[in-house]
């Protein structure tokens, strides 16, 4: 396939990215006190399962985001939720403009964001940049052994691409990764299913979907997870 007419797209600045629901805000030492906040929630630190940090005292996160906040690799954002509140944070990263390859990653969500309508159009805004920036790929990696991350993967519209065996070492484990991704001849039929999705009119007056996004986004799938 010719590139001929392709040019490698810009890097993302450290701006926030405002949807009708969230905003992603580029971290700052501001969002310390909110992020903590949120992270209490999580008693047993069942959501640090599967990153290789955490969980954090305060100093320990205040030292974290020094770094964060310093990195344009990955560039990690604050979901600030439709109430004002912040729920977690999720970053671009392994951002290859001369390839066109861009992941998401470090997905830190707090209950108070898990399974939330914010929650999906974090991932999906972060998407949208991507592909209306020029990038060809949008990839999602994560640990095998993590099936929540897996499905969730599946469910955004992202292929199977298989598992990389003994890719690393977290937390003193060996670490097998699973791979997606989603290309840019995909995103016209994504960002539809998402938008349809995403409608309020997909909701009833509980907040409950109507139509699941893994079933706009089923036909889309090149490769289907076998462990799901």
């Amino acid at each position: 396939m010719s590139l001929k007419d392709w040019s490698p797209p810009s890097l993302p600045s450290r701006t926030a990215i405002e949807g009708c629901n969230v905003v992603l805000e580029p971290v700052e030492r501001e969002h310390v006190a909110g992020l903590m906040e949120a992270f209490a929630e999580d008693a047993d630190g069942r959501m640090w399962e599967y990153l290789p940090h955490g969980p954090f005292d305060k100093a320990g996160y205040l030292a974290w985001m020094d770094t964060a906040r310093a990195s344009p690799d990955p560039l990690h954002y604050a979901v600030r939720m439709e109430d004002g509140r912040l729920g977690g944070t999720l970053s671009l990263m392994r951002i290859k403009p001369a390839a066109g390859s861009i992941e998401t990653g470090w997905l830190t969500f707090a209950p108070r964001l898990q399974r939330t309508r914010e929650a999906t159009e974090a991932v999906y805004q972060l998407m949208r940049w991507s592909f209306e920036a020029g990038y060809r790929r949008f990839e999602w990696k994560c640990d095998a052994a993590n099936h929540r991350s897996r499905r969730a993967a599946e469910r955004f519209g992202f292929s199977y691409e298989g598992i990389f065996r003994q890719a690393t070492v977290v937390k003193g484990r060996n670490r097998d990764t699973a791979w997606y991704a989603c290309i840019d001849s995909e995103w016209p039929a994504l960002k539809e299913a998402f938008e349809a999705w995403l409608a309020p009119s997909n909701f009833d007056a509980n907040g409950t979907q109507r139509q699941r996004l893994g079933d706009l986004t089923a036909s889309i799938l090149v490769c289907r997870d076998p462990a799901l």
